[in-house]
Formats: C-alpha cells, structure tokens, sequence
C-alpha cells in the first residue's frame, strides 16, 4: 500500500507538446519535474495502439511514473437498454486493455446523464452496467484494472459524491474518482473551506472503509461555474474560482492519506501538478 500521495498531469502541459513529440517523452520529463504519476488521456476514444502503449509503459516502469487512463466520455452508465450496456462494456474492456498495456492499473469512468429520468432510476441503470462491465473485465483476465467512479461537474448529470460513493459500495473493486473542481462547481463554490474537504474524507472512510478513503483517485483543478455547474477548466493563476489546493494538502498530511492527484488544469496541468506537491510536502516540515 502507497504511504504518501501521488501527484502527476492529466495529458500533456502546453510545454510538453511544444518540446516533445509523443507522448513517450512523457515520463522521463514527468520524472524531471519531480511528479509520480500521469493519467493517459483516451476521452474521445482509445485510440492509442498496442506498440505505442507499451513503450510509454515501459518508459514509466524505468522512471517510476505510475500510469493509469481516463476512458472515453461518451460512456453512459445510466443507459439500460441491451445495446447501451454492451457498449459501455466494450468501451470499458478498451481502456482497461490499453490501460493494462501502459502498465497502469486504474481507468477513470464518467456516470452517465439523467436524460429526464429520476436520479434513483439512473443511479440503478448504472449499477447494473457496472455489474456486467465487471464481469466483462473478469472475462478478458483484466481485472487487475480498477474503476474510478468519477464526481462530475454538471448538475444535472449523476455522480455528485454521495450517488459515487453509492456506486462505489457495489463492489471493492471500484475506487472513487474525487473531482474536487467538480464538486466545487455542482455546489456553486461548495468545495472551499477546509471543512468542506474534511467532510468529505469523512465521508468515504465512513461509506467505503479506510483502504479506499486513504488510497481514492483524485482529479484537482480550478474550474469556472455557471448556474448549470461546470463551465470549463482554468489554471492555478486564476483568482476567481476554486477551489485552492492548500485546505486538502493540509489533511492529506495530518491524516497520512495517500490518494493518486492528477492535476486537469488547462495547459498547465504538469506545472500545477508539481506546485500541489510542494505545497503538500510543505506540511510534512
């Protein structure tokens, strides 16, 4: 078991891409910065081929980045038809295999929108798709694989942190994705205070036990908000919007949490990663 967070980019900085071709680059640079881990992006689909997969893999086994991917966007949970689950799990089995190729072990998955249906409707249409994905991913030998359940920004979409946790409590194997800009934007500036964040934690220890409380995935980033929600993703240098790092960093420290923080800041993703590392280290002087 991890003793300390873990801290990396989702994707690849505006700096990266302006100095490197290819993401094979990645971990060596990543590893320069002083970060742990990176979390390959496949939202608009798992594209990336086998050969490609393997070499960033094994270049971030020889940096000790630790992989993991986030799976596409367009997956819906919520949908129940026959057709919809078969996709989701195809989509599903994708990523873990691209994922198991990259040597990771964990896929990102978003919940799925309402579509005017009740919130306790979606939330059991999305418990029965993780059901057979799981069964999916035992059937291909891919079971290593973790499931992050990802809180999502939007309000009208599933996913705020009690409907995670729900999801989550369907089996061990799934691990919460903690978006806290999310949060912070489906609340209208809910995820601010240090208490907010210590509820929180509390809240997945009390719901999903110590083991997946201290070692939960996690994607951090400002975003702006509008009466909807999520509006889109901003840097560390913004002033405006939340939620600040720094109230987290405090508790991960005190509570010797150690989840995997990857950072989703727009274009600066690997730079804002490597200042919530220090301002976390800054709490263990």
């Amino acid at each position: 078991m991890m003793n300390k967070p873990l801290f990396g980019p989702a994707g690849n900085s505006d700096s990266f891409t302006k100095a490197y071709k290819g993401s094979v680059h990645a971990p060596k640079w990543l590893k320069e910065l002083g970060l742990d881990c990176y979390e390959y992006q496949c939202g608009r689909g798992v594209n990336i081929g086998e050969d490609t997969a393997r070499s960033i893999g094994a270049q971030a086994a020889e940096q000790g980045i630790v992989m993991s991917l986030h799976a596409p966007y367009y997956i819906n949970l919520s949908g129940d038809s026959e057709e919809r689950i078969a996709k989701n799990c195809e989509y599903i089995v994708k990523s873990a295999r691209a994922c198991h190729w990259l040597g990771g072990d964990r896929i990102v998955v978003h919940c799925g929108g309402l579509s005017g249906m009740e919130r306790e409707v979606a939330l059991e249409h999305t418990l029965l798709n993780l059901r057979e994905a799981l069964k999916a991913l035992e059937a291909e030998g891919l079971d290593h694989v973790r499931m992050c359940i990802e809180t999502m920004g939007k309000i009208n979409v599933l996913g705020d942190q009690q409907e995670v946790c729900t999801i989550c409590r369907l089996d061990d194997r799934l691990l919460p994705c903690i978006d806290f800009g999310h949060l912070n934007a489906r609340t209208q500036g809910g995820m601010s205070r240090p208490e907010h964040f210590s509820a929180l934690l509390d809240l997945l220890e009390n719901r999903l036990g110590r083991e997946r409380a201290a070692n939960f995935h996690a994607h951090f980033s400002k975003i702006e908000y509008g009466k909807g929600g999520e509006v889109k993703h901003l840097t560390f240098d913004d002033t405006e919007y939340g939620p600040e790092f720094t109230p987290l960093a405090a508790l991960l420290a005190e509570r010797k949490l150690s989840p995997r923080i990857i950072c989703e800041s727009a274009g600066t993703q690997a730079e804002d990663a490597v200042k919530m590392k220090q301002d976390y280290l800054s709490f263990l002087k």
